[in-house]
């Protein structure tokens, strides 16, 4: 069986670079002025638990709808502003207390996860659609 690739959407590819540049700023904006360098990690997941909580409102309200919001919100402004690789360098820097660098990982992606699922409530609830999420691989 052989696979057909879909061409890229250079406009759709457009969005979601000049939105993943705008998150990437966004958070620059709130971690640049930290001076100590032991409350970046929190920060970090802090930022990511907010992108996920946001991630989850932008595809709630969105669903299949706006064909470039989603890409240029979703993919491009939250996933610049979060931040798997730094989560990963900053839990990696702890593993001389390991306890704390498992409670970091495992709180980021708890947290991640819970957040998202808010969100995602949230924005079905805005867009006045069924709170209730679709089971994996069912069609929304």
């Amino acid at each position: 069986m052989t696979s057909r690739r879909q061409p890229v959407d250079l406009r759709t590819l457009g969005y979601v670079v000049v939105g993943g540049a705008l998150g990437v700023f966004a958070r620059a904006v709130l971690l640049a002025p930290v001076d100590d360098a032991a409350a970046v990690p929190w920060l970090t997941l802090a930022v990511n638990v907010v992108g996920s909580f946001l991630l989850g409102v932008v595809v709630g309200v969105l669903a299949e709808r706006h064909p470039h919001a989603r890409p240029f919100l979703g993919t491009g402004v939250l996933g610049g502003f979060t931040t798997y690789s730094a989560l990963a360098v900053q839990t990696a820097g702890w593993l001389a207390a390991p306890w704390a660098a498992l409670a970091l990982a495992a709180a980021s992606v708890l947290l991640g996860a819970l957040a998202a699922f808010a969100g995602l409530l949230a924005g079905r609830g805005l867009a006045g659609r069924p709170a209730a999420v679709p089971e994996p691989g069912e069609a929304e």
